[in-house]
């Protein structure tokens, strides 16, 4: 039988106060030869019956697919023996699962969706991938302050032609593009793709791909680019070491920013936790989660979907000493183990059916692995380093202070774009 090589690729990277961030999501090779996530019951079929003419109303469900996607996925990583940093995207993993519906079929279909918090009941097919659709046009949307773009492209064997209604597909509701490649030449073909991805990347992925498999035949890339400031930046000059504590009996030196004026916080009484609100330029945001001292799991176990959406009604701005400290993060996850636990099994054995993306039922996902990166930092841009502390109202300010691990998510317009934990700042990975 023949053999076919499929990948998915997504990269992630965050640097500056100028934050930009690739994710890399490497799904790789479909070869020839208890659920965590239960689908929402919450009457998607009839909010959509109800709210016809309402163009967001499928985006918000896939929104709320989405993040029913990332507790899940958070909560499987977390578990066990992984004590130390998490970041990733669940934007970008379902996306790349959503991509895989457009091909899968029987069980191998059930599965995604499912995992997707899917029901066929509750939402069709058709309608899970117009919400993506809009979801990445509201992604690809021009803000003023704040660059993000998500991207799909299909590079395929020269000599490999999938399914007209799979291209079609991918084209109108992931905005993907196919271009033919000779994988057998795996050094040339190597360099075009990188330069294309570098090219649509502003440059800041360079070498995405090392060491093409010539047997390759198809090769799907998504990115998500993400590129802003704090609307508030921390200036530099005030950024010292001080002590972070990884846990009870064990502590190290890290470059903490401090800023002093009005911030958005809010204590969460269920998860025992601090919430603070940092808006970017643009309309972005990021929420840090403080649990209280010995709080973490109880955040982790409870946090939800239904915990998240009252962060935004939850915080308000007062006077605030804050520290944070600067940080980078590398998180890399092996994803067919990952997804395997969560219910997507049939993909990853004989048992799959990707047979809407080449005719041919015979083909599986062996691997999938999923790199990220994120650097946090004061600001990036001159002018704002040169910002003074913020003049604020006559009143005793609290002090927050991330000395100890916590919870990071970035948002836009309520979808989540990235989420991770930070136990050790002094780790990258």
């Amino acid at each position: 039988l023949a053999k076919c090589h499929f990948s998915f690729v997504l990269l992630q990277s965050y640097r500056n106060m100028k934050m930009w961030f690739f994710l890399c999501l490497l799904i790789i090779g479909i070869h020839s030869n208890s659920y965590c996530c239960e689908p929402n019951q919450q009457g998607v079929r009839n909010q959509i019956q109800r709210g016809q003419g309402n163009r967001n109303m499928l985006r918000q469900s896939v929104g709320n697919s989405v993040c029913q996607f990332a507790c899940c996925f958070y909560k499987e990583i977390s578990s066990g023996e992984n004590s130390g940093n998490v970041f990733f995207s669940p934007l970008s993993i379902s996306t790349a699962l959503a991509m895989l519906t457009l091909g899968a079929r029987s069980d191998t279909l059930t599965q995604i969706l499912r995992v997707l918090s899917f029901s066929p009941r509750e939402i069709s097919e058709n309608e899970i991938h117009e919400g993506y659709r809009q979801l990445i046009q509201m992604v690809n949307r021009k803000n003023a302050g704040l660059q993000l773009h998500m991207g799909n492209v299909l590079f395929v064997l020269d000599r490999l032609k999938p399914q007209d209604k799979f291209l079609n597909n991918l084209r109108n509701f992931f905005e993907g593009e196919a271009y033919p490649m000779n994988f057998k030449r795996a050094n040339q073909a190597q360099i075009k793709i990188n330069e294309y991805v570098a090219e649509r990347t502003n440059g800041k992925i360079k070498d995405l791909i090392n060491n093409l498999d010539p047997l390759t035949e198809i090769l799907l890339i998504s990115y998500i680019y993400f590129n802003a400031e704090w609307e508030k930046p921390f200036d530099p000059k005030y950024t010292k070491k001080n002590k972070f504590f990884v846990d009870g009996n064990k502590a190290v030196e890290v470059p903490m920013m401090f800023g002093m004026g009005m911030f958005k916080h809010g204590y969460d009484e269920q998860l025992s936790s601090t919430v603070v609100q940092m808006d970017y330029k643009g309309g972005a945001s990021a929420f840090f989660i403080l649990p209280d001292r010995g709080r973490m799991r109880k955040l982790e176990k409870r946090l939800s979907c239904e915990r998240m959406s009252k962060w935004r009604t939850l915080v308000s701005k007062s006077s605030v000493n804050l520290y944070l400290p600067k940080f980078t993060l590398y998180g890399t996850y092996n994803l067919k183990n990952t997804l395997y636990k969560m219910g997507v099994m049939d993909v990853f054995t004989d048992k799959a059916d990707l047979s809407g993306i080449t005719g041919q039922p015979q083909h599986r996902i062996s691997q999938a692995i999923h790199k990220a990166v994120v650097n946090v930092d004061e600001t990036g841009t001159e002018a704002a380093a040169a910002t003074g502390m913020e003049i604020v109202p006559m009143s005793v300010p609290i002090t927050i202070m991330f000395n100890r691990p916590f919870l990071m998510v970035i948002t836009m317009e309520n979808n989540i774009l990235f989420m991770g934990k930070i136990v050790n700042p002094l780790k990258k990975d």
